[in-house]
């Protein structure tokens, strides 16, 4: 006895009245067609009229290649058969025909309808008119290409930042850098830059408004290629945040424009006048240093027979009268006299005024002025400054002397005859609270007792076979030590002699 046919619950599609189901449809503002399995009409709703401008009348009875157009090409005809057919909804995107010959763009879904037995009766045809869309879409992409062109050809460096300094969008100059300098993101390396010369950060989050505007960035590359410089400018932008919980609560969410121009050769051209002007005070320093350190070397040796001459003349004034004495006291009168002239005649050294000091420029500057050094000793030179230096307060003069009298020994050092390893490398790296360099040579190199006596004032084994440190050491420490730092002497990790320097980025107290 077959079972009694189930009461379909309250809710459930089929206690949904026919009628409702045919009012929907024909009130719905999309356009719907219902095809045979061969796509032959049997029905379609007043959107479908208003869209396509075929009316029940004119469709009814008729393919649906009625809207076809010659324009889609065959593949996705091909495709879209191939989906419908294995009873898998399709949709995509067809040029279609008005009544009246009118081309417009449809997004259309076709869904298979099954019959009981699991058989394809129909066919569901749901599609918009988008032409307006996609000519939207094309404006847009259109834009985005034009602009991207502009961007990408402008001879500028830019990038586009988070607050996290995450760079979202580049142009092909930021990659041109990026590549040149062999590293992830040259970005935050000009944003620590910034951030360091203002010292207060940059400038409040206003659309449109400067966070900074033209500081000027110098960045020195490995090998002694040329250092480049950029002068960099950020710009505030607000870009709307496309999450769903800001639909309706509008919320900005804050970028940096990144701006960094090349002015490379601009600055060339003032650091030619910069370099000859510094070459001249440094030689005219030399002879200057050269002067006192000989004025000096003189007067510490006379100043050690004077003594004892002194000390003889008194022990014979308390001997008593002793003709050989009021001589001895006109010569040691003598003596004194021109001990202190030659201390007159000592240069004094001309006064500086503190200023910010990049050592990485510094050190540039005595490399190119000692060039003809390097090759007329054969020395080949491993340049390793770190990319952008903090830079420090001090005297530049002082502190080019400092490290020109450093380079000056490690070449001494390897300009031995017959030695054949002259190497000299150079690094330069910021700490925390700190700048280093260090000065590595390929010489015979110092004894640990020999590097504890090279900063003694006069002392020098230039004359004896393997030491090289003399009289330009004690001067270049007491640099270090007027700026804070000091300079220690280690051996190489291949021999030879590292001058390992350390000065503080801020001292507490600092004056002229």
């Amino acid at each position: 006895m077959p079972s009694k046919p189930k009461t379909p619950k309250s809710g459930s599609p089929r206690s949904i009245p026919v009628a409702l189901y045919r009012a929907a449809v024909e009130q719905a503002d999309i356009a719907i067609s219902i095809t045979d399995p061969r796509a032959v009409i049997e029905y379609v709703n007043p959107a479908f009229t208003r869209s396509t401008g075929f009316t029940p009348a004119d469709a009814v009875g008729l393919n649906q290649s009625i809207l076809s157009n010659r324009t889609t090409p065959p593949d996705v005809y091909k495709t879209m058969w191939s989906h419908i057919t294995r009873k898998q909804p399709w949709s995509g995107r067809l040029v279609n025909s008005r009544k009246n010959g009118e081309r417009y763009l449809a997004d259309l879904t076709i869904t298979p309808v099954l019959d009981e037995a699991g058989n394809i009766s129909h066919f569901l045809g749901l599609h918009r008119d988008i032409t307006a869309l996609h000519r939207l879409e094309c404006a847009v992409r259109n834009q985005k290409a034009l602009i991207e062109s502009v961007v990408d050809g402008a001879p500028l460096v830019l990038a586009l930042l988070n607050m996290e300094d995450r760079v979202r969008l580049d142009n092909h100059a930021y990659k041109a850098l990026m590549s040149d300098l062999g590293m992830q993101e040259p970005a935050s390396v000009l944003l620590e830059a910034v951030r360091a010369q203002l010292g207060s950060g940059f400038g409040p989050f206003k659309p449109g408004a400067h966070a900074f505007l033209d500081q000027q960035v110098r960045l020195d590359r490995p090998h002694w290629r040329n250092p480049r410089w950029y002068a960099c400018s950020g710009v505030w932008v607000a870009a709307d945040n496309d999450s769903t919980d800001a639909f309706y609560d509008e919320q900005t969410e804050p970028y940096l424009l990144l701006v960094a121009t090349d002015v490379t050769r601009q600055v060339m051209e003032q650091e030619k006048a910069r370099v000859a002007a510094l070459h001249a005070m440094l030689a005219e320093e030399t002879r200057q240093q050269a002067l006192r350190e000989s004025l000096s070397a003189a007067v510490y040796q006379m100043e050690g027979p004077l003594n004892v001459l002194e000390s003889v003349v008194n022990l014979m004034g308390r001997r008593g009268c002793d003709p050989a004495q009021a001589a001895l006291a006109e010569a040691l009168k003598a003596g004194q006299s021109v001990l202190e002239t030659l201390r007159i005649a000592i240069p004094a050294s001309a006064s500086e005024n503190f200023s910010a000091v990049n050592l990485n420029e510094a050190m540039r500057d005595i490399l190119d002025l000692s060039a003809q050094r390097f090759l007329a000793a054969g020395i080949s030179v491993n340049w390793h400054p770190q990319l952008v230096l903090p830079n420090i307060q001090g005297h530049p003069r002082r502190l080019r002397s400092m490290l020109k009298a450093l380079i000056d020994n490690a070449i001494e050092a390897m300009n031995t005859k017959g030695w054949q390893q002259r190497e000299l490398q150079i690094v330069t790296r910021s700490q925390k609270d700190s700048l280093e360099i260090e000065i590595t040579d390929s010489g015979p190199g110092l004894s640990a007792e020999l590097r504890l006596k090279a900063f003694e004032p006069f002392w020098s084994t230039k004359k004896t076979q393997g030491n090289h440190l003399g009289t330009g050491l004690p001067s270049a420490q007491q640099v270090a030590v007027d700026h804070g730092g000091n300079i220690e002497l280690a051996e190489g990790p291949r021999g030879g002699c590292a001058a390992h320097v350390v000065l503080p980025l801020k001292r507490q107290g600092m004056h002229e």
